[in-house]
Formats: structure tokens, sequence, C-alpha cells
């Protein structure tokens, strides 16, 4: 056979495994979930983001599609990653309480939101996460996590928004909620909490909201097609997350050498100490517990602590002010339960039953996490029917849930009194704000406590108005990981009745 011959057939042989690459790499899984067909290569990846941009969201995309398909498990792939998306409580539940489905992902977006490691609470699993999980829940319910010590923080927290906010006028309170949320768990983690104009700090917060409207859950296309950060490193988010990373890691590690510094052997001071008197006990043996692993814990408190809880205030004191109405109730049985100079207190929630019912309802509109995940397929399994290959990731789309109008009657329209009974008390239905099941949010109690008290002692305070020549704020939320306000100020007005 002439040397010709044979580079004609290499030539064939070539061309023909690129087009069975081509033609397998479309070919949708034995059982799969319905859904769109993709493209090789990209997958849904480019149509999802155009629907995306178009509808308002990645919530709204899969919404959209799931409709379209008649499916209340959506199948998609985004790159070259197969991706399963859930509607509707019984699946919701089925994905949050099968071990199958309690792993993470290990995609280049985590492993990069991680500093490059497979580390922290978050995002990890299996032993390392069950280990790290329970360690940080027992030493921080011992630090005072949801006991007295953390409600005297956030009402410290607070007093220092009421003096911030003085006697009033155009505010915005996201520059102001985003620090104070942050402080009550930074004070049980690091000792210390910051000041609501440190510039340090509003840098982070900065980066973190750009993150935050920069992907999704899925984690865009730095997680489908990571390859196009050499391309392209500002558009996939990569030097975003790389400056990021650079800040909290010097501002961790500073606080993580002050306290090594300052550690005394029989003194518990907060999280930091906790934990740096862990890695002694090791004593040099193999463990889990090391510098990094530090670093990474206190960055996902970092995050947690910054963000939704913020979110979720912002979206409760917009509903507020755009529901005149409503806001009035409020006042009035606050005002009935906290006469002259007195402030909220946790245990007294129950007597605020039309609040709380608000605080619900105003979750279940504006979900700040409107998709939630992802976890990782451990084995192929089956979700009502359908074939889920081992690998594949699953999203959990919570706004559809609390926009079901199988769940609830004329879901669009904001109304507390869904969530009173007869009696007037708070009746609450389920919700899925926190998760469920063995990931539930370590954040919940912080996250509950901190709205309640806050919103009450700002709405005691208070009166939240619009200011006059400019447009009423949205509702429409600014997509991404998770959904925040529009920027917008509204005009606080002090009330007669506040004393303090």
């Amino acid at each position: 056979m002439s040397f010709n011959l044979v580079l004609l057939f290499g030539a064939i042989a070539l061309v023909s495994a690129l087009i069975w690459l081509l033609i397998s790499s479309i070919l949708r899984p034995r059982k799969y979930p319905p859904g769109p067909n993709w493209l090789p290569i990209v997958g849904n990846t480019p149509a999802i983001r155009r629907l995306s941009r178009k509808l308002g969201g990645q919530h709204n995309a899969l919404t959209y599609l799931a409709n379209l398909y008649n499916t209340k498990i959506l199948g998609l792939k985004l790159g070259k990653e197969y991706i399963v998306v859930v509607f509707g409580e019984t699946l919701i539940r089925d994905v949050y309480t099968r071990d199958e489905f309690l792993t993470r992902p290990d995609s280049f977006f985590i492993r990069l939101r991680s500093m490059g490691t497979r580390k922290g609470i978050t995002m990890t699993d299996g032993p390392f996460w069950e280990e790290q999980r329970s360690f940080a829940v027992r030493h921080l319910r011992d630090l005072g996590f949801g006991k007295t010590l953390m409600e005297d923080l956030i009402m410290e927290e607070f007093q220092e928004l009421v003096k911030k906010v003085g006697d009033g006028g155009e505010i915005e309170w996201s520059k102001l909620l985003a620090p104070s949320a942050l402080n009550v768990l930074w004070a049980l983690t690091a000792g210390s909490r910051f000041k609501l104009d440190d510039p340090r700090l509003a840098a982070l917060l900065h980066l973190m909201d750009e993150r935050a409207k920069a992907f999704d859950m899925a984690g865009g296309v730095l997680s489908q097609m990571p390859w196009l950060r050499h391309i392209a490193p500002d558009y996939t988010g990569f030097n975003l997350i790389k400056d990021m990373n650079i800040q909290l890691s010097k501002l961790l590690s500073d606080s993580i050498e002050e306290h090594k510094r300052t550690l005394q052997e029989n003194k518990t001071r907060d999280f930091i100490d906790a934990f740096l008197h862990q890695m002694n006990i090791s004593n040099g043996s193999p463990t889990t517990f090391t510098d990094d692993q530090l670093i990474m814990v206190c960055l996902d408190f970092f995050i947690a602590g910054s963000q939704t809880t913020r979110n979720t205030l912002s979206f409760a004191l917009l509903n507020a002010m755009l529901h005149p109405e409503i806001q009035q109730r409020i006042h009035e049985e606050i005002d009935q339960e906290l006469p002259n100079g007195k402030l909220p207190a946790f245990f007294t929630k129950s007597k605020f039953p039309y609040t709380e019912a608000f605080l619900w309802e105003s979750q279940r509109f504006q979900h700040v996490v409107p998709i939630a995940g992802p976890r990782r397929v451990t084995e192929d399994t089956y979700i009502d029917g359908y074939l889920i290959p081992k690998g594949t990731t699953i999203l959990i789309n919570l706004n559809e849930f609390h926009h079901s109008c199988e769940k609830f009657k004329d879901p669009d329209a904001f109304r507390p009194e869904r969530f009173l009974d007869a009696e007037g008390k708070f009746s609450p239905d389920r919700l899925y704000l926190f998760g469920y099941g063995k990931r539930r949010c370590l954040g919940e109690t912080l996250a509950i406590k901190y709205i309640f008290l806050v919103f009450v002692g700002l709405l005691k305070h208070y009166e939240l108005l619009p200011v006059p020549g400019k447009p009423l704020p949205t509702l429409e939320p600014i997509p991404g990981i998770t959904l925040s306000p529009k920027p917008h100020s509204m005009l606080i007005k002090k009330r007669f009745q506040s004393k303090s």
C-alpha cells in the first residue's frame, strides 16, 4: 500500500471519528428527561443564556422550557455537563432527601469559587463534609448561635443602623444592610465586626454582588466552557472571581494570623479560636483541620452572611413601602405590642402574626435563591420514571414552586393574609426558603432572627415612603445566583412613637 493511500485512510478514519464524536455529543441518554435538543460542544448553553436575558433570569428560562415540554423534570446539556432541573414539591423533596443527591459537583467554577480547592463546608461532601459541618454546628451553638447572645448581637447591629439612618431622609437600604447582616455572623466567627462604612468591606461586598449577577446556579459559561477563560477572562467572570479570591484571602488570612498570635490554650473567643484549638489537637497527624480549610470555612460564612439575608430584608422593606395599606397594618400591630421605647424580642414573635405573615409572603414572592443546588448524582438513578446518569448535576427550581397555581391561590398577588388562619394566627404553608434535609442551610436560625428583629425594629422607628419626584422602585429583581433588588432609594420618615 502506497504512502498516499495510508494518509488517505488515516484522514478518513480521523474525519469519521470526529463525525461520530459530534453525533454522539448531541444524542440524548437513554430515558433522559424531556427537553430541547442541544448543539455539539456547547450544548444548550447559548439557548439558555438567550432565554435568561429575554425572560429576566435563568429561573424563568427553565420554567418556560418546562412548560413548553409539559414536564416537571427538564433534561438539558450545558457544555459537556448533563443538567436536570426538577419542579414541584414532590420532586423537590425527593432530591432534598435521597442520599444519591447529597453531593456537590466537582466543576471548574466550584473549585475556582473555593480558591482552587475542594474545601470548606458549602461545596464539599462525604465524610469530610460531615465532620466539618458537625464541628461548625456544634461550636457555633456553643458560642451563642441561636441563643440570647446572637439576639443581643443582632440588636447591637440594629442600633447601629438606627444611628446611621438618624431622623431619616433618602436612604438606599442595600448599602447599609449588607455589612450589618454580615457582622452578626462575623462576630461569632472572628470576634469582631466591620464598620458600616469600612472601605475594605465595601469593595469586597461590591465584588460579591458582581459575582452574584455574573453567574447562575449552574456556574455560567465559566463552569460549562471553562476553556473560554483563556479567550475572554472578563466576559466569563474569571478575572472577577480571581480578584475576589485575592482580596478575601488576604482579609481572612490576616484575621486568622492575628488569632494565632493571641490564642490562649484554655480560652475560646470565637469560631476561629475553636478551629485553631482543634488544629493543635492533631499535633501533626493527618487531619481535615488545616489552615486552608479554616480559610475556606470562613469564606463560606462570609458569602452566606453577606447577601441572602440582606437581599431578603431589602425586598421586605421595598414591599412594605410599595403597599402602604399593608405597612399601616404592620405599624398598628407593632405599636400595640411595643409601646414607647420598647424594642422587639424574638420570643415575642407570636404576638406579631400579621408581620410574620407579611415576611413569609415577601419571601415567597421574591425568594432570593430561585434555583437551589447544585447537587451531583452519585449513581445511575431514576426520578419520576426517568433515568438520571451518574455525574449529572441536579438543580431545584424553587421559584416556580413558590409561584405555583397548584400550591397557592392567585400566586402573583402579594397577599400576606394567605398565611393567616381563621383566627388571625400565623399559619405558614411550607416554603423551601432554607432548603430541606441533611444540607439544610446552616444560617437559617440567624437569618430568621435577623430579618424579624431588624424589620420590626425599623418599622417601629420609621415610615417607608416613595421619594417625591422619583419613579416608584420596581420589584423586578436583578437575576443571578441570588436575586437582588434593583438599585433604589426610599424616603425614611421617623415616626412619633420612637423614643430612642
